[in-house]
């Protein structure tokens, strides 16, 4: 921000700045360590976007399309544990970054979403560009403000952060309109802490319970550890790997939590639910002690409540938001707190405690879930020469990447299950998808957004010729801002998920799941400034994935065209328990 000397001169004695709404918004930005906004401009924002202007610490990075603001934003946020930020105008400014803002509500990112909104005098009227922001996005932020007096921006930007990050992350909206932008206030610097009585999460989990919940562990015959984003978002997944090796449990994610524990660690059974393995899900239900951790127990997870209800266990569950337990699964105990100081704690009484597991007990258990796990329910047709296997494709780059840091984000549909089986995270926040909502679109954004807050690693994004298409237009952004990425398309030229639902629920009948008219995207990412490989045989997918490598400066789409008839498998169909799995084309 440009200061002029008398500025400076008052500052310096301690008197209040005159300063624009605009301007008092960039100073907060700044105070809080922002170092990126994503972001469209628009007649309601033009006075912030002027504040922009004249300064030099924050860059703005501008993108096609304000829900692909809100995805970087998102992708920043996932990546760097920071809080990710976002800038709209209003009226359709707002209402396209919808999608955005929902899908980092359903996967608890901290974000900060800036939008403009018409005059505090037109509010109401119908005036052009206006829409409700408040109500709108009211059901789909952890909170929201409109700002009606520039004096209160400072702290409302305060609180903003505040309750982005603390407690169970979330998006919060903070919407501001163009009078108060453009009017000046006594600017008396941004709060160094804020106190809301409303809100006051808990951080430090129950004592009783704890013990409780030791004492359970420490007795189980069949113990079993499941983690969710919760633990990423937590920053504990130092405390979860100290705690598995300490107690030698077997332990997995939900796709939203790989990475949380190494998955080339033998304690690791694979990712669990709609699409996990054989001895994930078969331990989940055969358990008689459940430790869940920063988990939901949702419906992608275990399947059918009432199927999952009919094996009887005890379950510990550690999560900060207390509307999270006991919501779909009756559990009896809940530890309520931050599941990092919950982890430390519990650790700390497993080593006073003296007491091991029983070890027979624990030896019978992992020779049973060995069993399970000797079915290898994640086999496909390796040798196939005549046509690429999209499983084979994110195995090669898992084995080529698996020593190097890299970090892989993934649309929605099959691909995303692919490269949650196939791609081995030993890494917490390298893989980044959307889970609870289930976004289509978000791989380019996602991508552009980690690869500025880590421009030293390489950035790859596994998607389809159907999702990649809803936010091609950020290859744009990407040659703008110089975010060389790797784009992994793999093109079976149908909606694969739809497509797979349609041939097992509706009887093959294929209704607008195939795509008739595909672009070349050869050409498509070379009119973008880009590099395009078509990869049509299985002996070229090596090469082409070593050579995109090699490209370190360039981003590069690769076209890989796999089996149309390829499925996900296992698989547990709506309304099934999650150990009635089909495991391949012989149990249709």
């Amino acid at each position: 921000m440009e200061i002029s000397k008398a500025e400076t001169a008052a500052v310096a004695a301690g008197q209040p700045q005159e300063l624009m709404g605009s301007e008092v918004l960039i100073k907060a930005l700044q105070a809080e360590g922002v170092k990126y906004v994503w972001g469209y401009p628009g007649g309601a924002v033009l006075y912030i976007y002027d504040a922009l202007y004249k300064q030099d610490t924050i860059q703005h990075v501008l993108v096609r399309h304000e829900q692909a603001a809100v995805h970087a934003a998102d992708g920043y946020a996932r990546a760097t544990g920071d809080v990710g930020v976002a800038l709209v105008t209003s009226g359709p400014g707002l209402t396209n970054a919808v999608t955005g803002i929902a899908t980092a509500y359903m996967d608890s990112i901290p974000m900060v979403i800036v939008s403009g909104q018409v005059p505090t005098a037109a509010i109401g009227l119908d005036a052009f560009q206006e829409c409700d922001t408040v109500g709108i996005t009211r059901p789909i932020v952890k909170h929201n403000f409109l700002v009606k007096d520039p004096k209160d921006l400072a702290m409302t930007m305060k609180k903003a952060f505040h309750i982005a990050r603390s407690g169970r992350p979330g998006p919060v909206v903070v919407d501001i309109p163009k009078d108060v932008s453009f009017k000046k206030v006594a600017y008396h610097g941004y709060p160094d802490k804020v106190e809301m009585r409303s809100y006051n999460p808990v951080r430090k989990g129950h004592g009783g319970q704890i013990r409780k919940a030791l004492q359970l562990l420490l007795t189980a015959k069949r113990p079993y550890i499941y983690t969710g984003g919760g633990v990423l978002l937590g920053n504990a997944t130092n405390e979860l790997r100290t705690l598995v090796d300490m107690l030698g449990y077997p332990v997995t994610n939900t796709l939203m939590g790989l990475g949380a524990y190494p998955a080339s660690d033998r304690k690791f059974l694979g990712m669990l639910g709609m699409h996990g393995t054989i001895e994930a899900n078969n331990a989940m239900q055969n358990c008689d002690v459940l430790l869940a951790v920063g988990a939901r127990f949702d419906d992608r997870v275990i399947g059918n409540p009432k199927h999952f209800a009919q094996n009887e266990r005890k379950i510990i569950h550690i999560d900060i938001d207390p509307s999270s337990i006991s919501k779909r699964v009756k559990v009896d105990v809940p530890i309520v707190g931050d599941v990092k100081d919950v982890l430390t704690e519990l650790i700390s009484m497993v080593r006073e405690s003296g007491t091991k597991p029983d070890a027979g007990a624990l030896a019978d258990w992992w020779k049973t879930i060995e069993t399970w796990r000797s079915r290898d329910c994640l086999k496909y047709d390796r040798d196939n020469k005549d046509v690429i296997k999209p499983q084979y494709v994110v195995e090669t780059l898992w084995n080529m990447t698996k020593d190097v840091e890299a970090y892989v984000c993934s649309d929605v549909g099959q691909h995303q299950m692919w490269a949650a089986q196939y791609y081995r995270f030993d890494e917490p926040r390298r893989w980044i998808n959307s889970g609870g909502l289930g976004t289509m679109g978000v791989g380019i954004p996602y991508a552009m957004g980690i690869k500025l807050a880590k421009p030293e690693a390489e950035v790859f994004t596994i998607t389809g010729e159907g999702s990649v298409q809803m936010c091609i237009q950020e290859l744009s952004t990407c040659l703008q801002y110089n975010t060389p990425i790797k784009i992994c398309s793999l093109n079976n030229r149908y909606l694969g998920m739809v497509r797979q639902w349609q041939e097992i629920e509706y009887s093959g009948r294929y209704s607008h799941s195939y795509m008739d008219a595909l672009p070349n995207f050869v050409k498509l990412a070379e009119a973008y400034g880009h590099v395009g490989m078509l990869i049509e045989r299985p002996q070229d997918v090596e090469p082409a994935l070593r050579e995109a490598r090699k490209l370190k400066d360039r981003t590069v789409f690769m076209d890989f065209r796999t089996d149309p008839t390829e499925n996900v498998f296992p698989m547990v169909q709506a309304g099934k328990g999650i150990t009635e799995m089909l495991l391949g084309s012989e149990d249709l």
